[in-house]
């Protein structure tokens, strides 16, 4: 067994700290044991599990794996604190807001021995995996996906890294991508944003992503993938799947602690987080040097 700790507690680590108590059975998750969850807020119990000091999760020998969920911007400072503790760590997306800090967490992290996962439930999702069924074998041409989402906090860091989980369904699907150019609109007073980052595929085939957020306005994905033969306009209805989400994701990382993914998967999945990254990088400085 090993102890764990969930840092944070917004929703993502009310849901950690609720799969942590409730492991699937026989699976590699029910390794995992919580021993207590950190916050800045002062909070009675939670689920039976008690509030500890950020200095005991780091000290205590019981606990060796931190679930990290607090706000973007704290997520490098946190993982690097438990790496050098010499704890395994679970992080949600994105693991960082630049590629050079997330490449020197992974390098320590391998200095370490140490797992260092980074959560993508978005690739787990019903929907996800039937398109990902649906365009197998297919050959793009030209593609669009827009997001839309309420306003952002100021926490979440630039639309390309708050918003990396649309940019993970593109490289998953079609592979490396380039950057060609970014746009960005921005009306601070109105909480409104939108992004567009026009792409290309390593066949030269055009992508356009949208992040556009603000008030009001409803969480979905728009696609346009045309390919050769078809055109897809709706995410496919995907069937549900009777283990959750970050359950799934839950038993992966537990996967990866007893040492059963494959070393191809973990550099496979190791390569796309960090183009990801880099991409997002990319996408940021252009727009930075577009508003110079």
């Amino acid at each position: 067994m090993r102890g764990s700790v969930v840092v944070g507690l917004g929703i993502a680590g009310c849901v950690r700290l609720r799969e942590l108590l409730a492991p699937l059975p026989a699976s590699a998750a029910d390794k995992l044991t919580i021993k207590g969850f950190v916050s800045r807020r002062s909070l009675e119990d939670q689920q039976g599990v008690k509030q500890i000091p950020m200095t005991e999760a780091l000290s205590r020998d019981d606990i060796q794996v931190a679930f990290i969920c607090t706000e973007n911007t704290n997520h490098e400072e946190h993982i690097r604190q438990f790496l050098e503790a010499g704890k395994h760590v679970c992080v949600e997306y994105p693991m960082t807001l630049s590629y050079a800090s997330a490449v020197d967490l992974w390098d320590l992290a391998q200095e370490k021995g140490l797992v260092l996962h980074e959560e993508h439930i978005e690739l787990l999702t019903p929907d996800f995996k039937q398109l990902k069924k649906d365009i197998a074998g297919k050959t793009l041409e030209e593609g669009t996906l827009h997001f839309t989402g309420g306003s952002l906090k100021p926490d979440f860091g630039f639309p390309s890294f708050s918003g990396i989980a649309r940019l993970t369904w593109l490289v998953d699907l079609f592979g490396n991508l380039t950057v060609t150019s970014v746009s960005l609109v921005e009306e601070k007073e109105n909480k409104y944003i939108k992004m567009t980052a026009h792409l290309l595929t390593q066949q030269q085939k055009p992508l356009t992503w949208m992040e556009e957020r603000g008030p009001g306005l409803g969480r979905a994905k728009h696609v346009n993938f045309r390919f050769q033969d078809v055109t897809i306009t709706e995410l496919p209805a995907g069937r549900r799947e009777p283990v959750g989400l970050f359950m799934q994701d839950m038993v992966l990382f537990g996967q990866k602690l007893q040492g059963d993914v494959p070393a191809e998967e973990l550099q496979a999945e190791k390569n796309r987080i960090l183009h990801c990254l880099e991409l997002a990088d990319r996408i940021r400085q252009l727009s930075e040097s577009r508003q110079a």
